[in-house]
């Protein structure tokens, strides 16, 4: 009884024993702020932080394009959830990790399988000469005992890539949705760049055939008429790149919810376009809790760990029980449950010289643990990077903006005196053409720059991992 006891301890024991170390958090270091100025005099200092003691919540606001009211915009963000094929991808890998987790987690029972076999010859039963039939049907069993915590290792790896996975894919859902905000703003962009351009266009090509009357009548020389026909070439061959622009945006953003090359039309333009979107009470270690690509790094990195535990067990030896519970007979007509067959036994297998694989498998782990560790510091400091610059960039957008504004009303008022002046004689064509251009090229950076502000909303968004960006 005492010696039960004693083998009972043991078992205890050693069933207590996992190889390799828990997962304590990686400690990164994180600015006080984001950096947006000239210098570093207007920072916080940065502290190191445990991930460990941060909690990994991923709540991301995936109606978040709502706010820009546009019902076309919502149509093909909608279509691109569904049917974009990457987010397709992304959900079979979560239906794949999850199936890997049963898998593993299947290992913590015993093993059960059925045989049956009939065997007829002169060598069975240790005799030989005689025939004899020998007829068996039963089940057997297998069951590894994890002393070491190789399987329970294996369980929390695949437990890990599954959640790595889940927020996978809500990574390439905040992606999915940005990109598609921002070809949509591009192709908004090149469709107003084309009706500018097909304005101007006219312009010029009116301007020109007056032009070519006051020619005719000798008024103005063949200096004016030859640049007025070049203006009118200049504009014309600027509409069919804006045209081409705007088919390849439209092939771009159907190919990205999912559908062949089609026309897609726009809805509200771009100065139509709600903007009213900041940044409120959001540090930088927000990041680590929000970002979903940060917490799937992290997961992977986790998984990795394990990973190593599974190696450091492979090196000692594995205990499993076996048994067999059947029947048997020499004749298929005696086989019944009066002639039954068992047997229950353990197995304890471990290496002895294996000239040191196991332990450079052990290595190779640890280095894989190492590259999953720098992987995930990588994609936090490009984190904060993203948001830093897309911190600075809408705010000194929003002032070129102001700027542009400005310069393109001032533009086409000087266009409309000096096409006045030049009516009446009193400047010359090269001061009229000079205003011209100043106009078109002042309608066109207004419009890249209320773009380039939506689209910077828009990356913003997936920046902060699509939680912290509010109406």
């Amino acid at each position: 009884m005492r010696k039960l006891l004693y083998i009972a301890i043991a078992v205890l024991l050693l069933g207590a024993c996992k190889a390799g170390k828990r997962y304590q958090g990686a400690n990164v270091l994180v600015p006080g702020q984001f950096k947006t100025g000239l210098t570093d005099a207007e920072l916080m200092p940065s502290d190191t932080v445990n991930t460990d003691s941060i909690p990994k919540i991923g709540n991301a606001n995936i109606l978040w394009w709502e706010s820009f009211d546009d019902p076309v915009l919502i149509d093909l963000i909608q279509k691109a959830l569904l049917y974009n094929r990457n987010a397709l991808i992304a959900t079979e890998r979560i239906m794949q990790a999850r199936y890997a987790l049963k898998i593993q987690n299947a290992n913590f029972l015993p093993m059960i399988g059925a045989e049956a076999s009939a065997e007829r010859g002169n060598f069975l039963f240790n005799q030989i000469g005689q025939v004899n039939e020998l007829f068996i049907a039963g089940s057997g069993l297998y069951w590894e005992l994890d002393f070491w915590g190789r399987i329970r290792n294996l369980s929390d790896a695949a437990r890990f890539n599954l959640l790595s996975s889940e927020y996978g894919l809500q990574s390439i859902q905040i992606s999915l949705i940005s990109d598609v905000a921002s070809t949509y703003f591009n192709l908004l962009q090149a469709r107003e760049e084309y009706e500018i351009a097909e304005r101007n266009l006219a312009l010029r090509d009116s301007m020109h055939q007056i032009i070519q009357l006051r020619f005719d009548k000798g008024i103005v020389p063949q200096t004016d008429v030859d640049q007025s026909q070049i203006l009118k070439a200049i504009a014309a061959g600027s509409v069919p790149r804006f045209q081409r622009k705007t088919v390849q945006l439209e092939n771009s953003l159907s190919f990205l919810v999912g559908m062949n090359p089609m026309h897609i039309a726009t809805g509200k333009s771009l100065t139509e376009q709600k903007v009213g979107i900041e940044l409120t009470g959001f540090s930088p270690s927000d990041l680590l809790s929000n970002r979903p690509d940060i917490i799937a790094a992290e997961y992977s990195l986790m998984a990795q760990n394990s990973q190593v535990g599974v190696a450091k067990a492979n090196r000692l030896p594995t205990i499993s029980l076996n048994a067999t519970l059947g029947i048997i007979s020499n004749n298929i007509s005696d086989l019944s449950l009066k002639n039954p067959l068992w047997n229950l036994g353990g197995q304890l297998a471990g290496p002895l010289f294996f000239w040191g694989q196991l332990r450079r498998q052990v290595d190779i782990e640890q280095s894989k643990e190492y590259q999953a560790l720098f992987s995930y510091e990588n994609t936090v400091l490009n984190a904060f990077r993203e948001v830093g610059d897309l911190k600075i960039e809408i705010s000194t957008l929003m002032e070129e903006i102001n700027i542009a504004k400005e310069r393109k009303a001032s533009a086409l008022n000087a266009q409309f005196l000096s096409g006045e002046r030049y009516s009446q004689g009193i400047t010359s064509y090269l001061e009229f053409l000079e205003s011209q251009r100043q106009a078109f090229d002042a309608e066109l950076e207004l419009v890249q720059l209320q773009q380039q502000l939506l689209s910077a909303y828009a990356r913003m968004y997936r920046a902060t991992g699509g939680g912290p960006v509010v109406q």
